[in-house]
């Protein structure tokens, strides 16, 4: 998939004895938006951002250790060691002493050859990871302007981390013209070592550059085009986290100390076996407890009491927890989203009209497109393009809204305004504020997405499609118990019947559910429901519901 970004000129950064000047280039291609306003609270800003850029250049994934002198030098002793091997026999002595004299020429010669090449590449990766690092940047970050804030979101490279940065325009002091929409920014690693330069005794003034829309044809050469081929894994990703923002979760309020306690602890150990994992065990009106494995270091957080239902929840790839370090002392509050063990969480840093959003995948090798198809997990219901079309202009007419107040906009019932705007989360042209609760117009691309060009190619879900067209699906009577509809049935998978259930909650998202095939055993729900279970549950919103079949259920 391929983008393209207009900017012109550069993001710049400015910093002199009284103030620092931020100004972001926006893609000029895309529908003017801006912004300007002076800081007020500058510590926490530094902070904040200075985390969204340890997001954006975040890459955990394994590495192998290079092994290639180490190989050079055993292929250039190989012949040695052979001859001290055989070093009884004088006749095979000599010729192998000549061989390897001859070996060690052709060697000597093949190395002047290969050497200018092998300094070259050693010289271009040094260069982009001290120098250029903007290389490795996958897709500039984006940038929305609305009506109650600004907010920055960015991606890590490794795609297993989202970062999410945002202002309240309650905590600028002074606001100039704006213009609401979202765009992307230039942005480079050089503008990490200006964000150091903040300081609360400097005025610092944040601008997404207006000028930029306003220069003539004539003024085309001052213009940097970047063109982008993305991975479809890295768009899925983005789309994936605001369906899992507006999940179900248990939610932990943390004193910042508490989770400084947790950091400090895992740094400084190296552990040398599994269970890699953070044990949260969660007793209602009782204080947090964490276990820290595989060292079973139980942890008791006094200041920190839980307020939700009962549960033991494991978080894995916990390192990645680290990104908050910095900005830990500056919080006033930390709270955790966990949707699950095995399933992404987030972090929300409040340092009181900044907010910082750290998701996680399930764990680092786990990145978000894989991570588990979260609008498999979300309501179902079909919805015509004029029902969907009216939402939408609804939630473009307020940029941010509800959906209790969108359904008293249009008129509509609130199950179908969620399962519209599901499908403009997928599209990427909304998105869900866990912060707030809201949803928000946010186009993530200049142009809508085609439908279907990044649908989440699901296995399961075709498997379901086969099922319900074969007629092999069976529905029990449906249980309902403590707010929840209990769906079972029997599913006939090549001559074998399976007897999948389903757990559905009173907004009609999956919140549960079992089956005895290979795919659930190894997986849960944390790479999303399977091919029984998504059966099961369309064909009981196709006969109890009156809901068509053909729709993604």
């Amino acid at each position: 998939m391929n983008f393209v970004h207009r900017y012109l000129g550069q993001s710049r950064a400015e910093t002199d004895v009284g103030a620092t000047r931020l100004g972001f280039a926006p893609d000029t291609l895309r529908a003017p938006t801006f912004f300007t306003g002076k800081v007020a609270r500058h510590l926490p800003f530094r902070e904040a951002i200075s985390a969204l850029h340890h997001v954006v250049v975040s890459d955990l994934r394994f590495k192998p250790k290079d092994r290639t002198a180490y190989l050079a030098w055993l292929q250039a002793n190989e012949q040695q060691l052979l001859a001290e091997a055989l070093s009884d026999r004088d006749a095979i002595r000599a010729e192998i002493e000549a061989l390897r004299r001859e070996a060690g020429e052709i060697d000597l010669r093949s190395g002047a050859i290969m050497r200018p090449f092998h300094h070259a590449r050693r010289r271009y990766f040094d260069y982009l990871y001290k120098q250029n690092f903007d290389a490795w940047i996958v897709l500039d970050p984006v940038i929305t302007v609305h009506p109650d804030e600004i907010f920055f979101e960015a991606f890590s490279l490794d795609e297993s981390s989202y970062g999410r940065l945002s202002c309240d325009h309650d905590t600028f002091e002074r606001l100039g013209a704006m213009a609401y929409g979202t765009t992307n920014v230039d942005y480079s690693h050089a503008l990490y070592d200006e964000f150091q330069k903040i300081r609360s005794y400097r005025d610092t003034e944040l601008a997404i550059d207006p000028t930029g829309f306003e220069v003539q044809t004539t003024g085309e050469a001052a213009y940097r085009e970047d063109k982008i081929e993305l991975p479809d894994s890295w768009m899925r990703g983005f789309l994936q986290v605001s369906s899992a923002m507006a999940q179900p979760a248990f939610t932990v309020d943390l004193h910042p100390m508490d989770l400084h306690a947790i950091l400090t602890r895992l740094g400084a150990c190296r552990e040398r076996h599994g269970p890699r994992s953070l044990r949260f065990l969660l007793e209602p009106d009782r204080p947090v407890c964490v276990v820290i494995e595989p060292w079973n270091e139980r942890l008791t957080f006094r200041r920190s009491i839980y307020r939700g239902s009962g549960a033991e929840i494991r978080l894995w790839g916990r390192r990645r927890l680290a990104i908050l370090a910095r900005a830990l002392p500056l919080a006033k509050s930390v709270r955790l989203h966990l949707l699950g063990t095995g399933l992404p969480s987030f972090a929300v840093l409040d340092f009181g009209g900044l907010r910082f959003t750290l998701g996680l995948s399930g764990w680092t090798a786990n990145d978000w497109s894989r991570a588990g198809r979260f609008d498999l997990l979300a309501p179902r219901t079909d919805v015509d393009a004029d029902t969907a079309a009216r939402v939408f202009a609804a939630l473009g007419r307020r940029h941010l809204a509800g959906a209790e107040t969108l359904a008293a906009d249009t008129g509509l019932a609130r199950s179908t305004v969620e399962a519209a705007l599901g499908g403009y989360v997928q599209a990427g042209r909304a998105m869900f504020d866990l912060d707030k609760r809201v949803y928000r117009l946010r186009e993530l691309t200049r142009e809508p997405l085609e439908a279907g060009a990044l649908r989440f190619a699901s296995e399961q879900e075709a498997k379901a499609d086969r099922f319900l067209a074969a007629g092999l699906v069976a529905l029990d009577p449906v249980r309902h118990a403590d707010g929840l509809r209990w769906i079972g049935g029997t599913v006939l998978d090549d001559g074998t019947p399976l007897r999948p259930t389903v757990e559905i909650d009173a907004d009609d998202r999956m919140v549960g559910g079992s089956c005895a095939c290979g795919f659930f055993i190894r997986n849960r729900l944390m790479r999303g429901p399977c091919e029984h279970m998504l059966a099961l549950r369309r064909f009981f919103h196709a006969q109890v519901e009156g809901k068509p079949m053909g729709s993604r259920a």
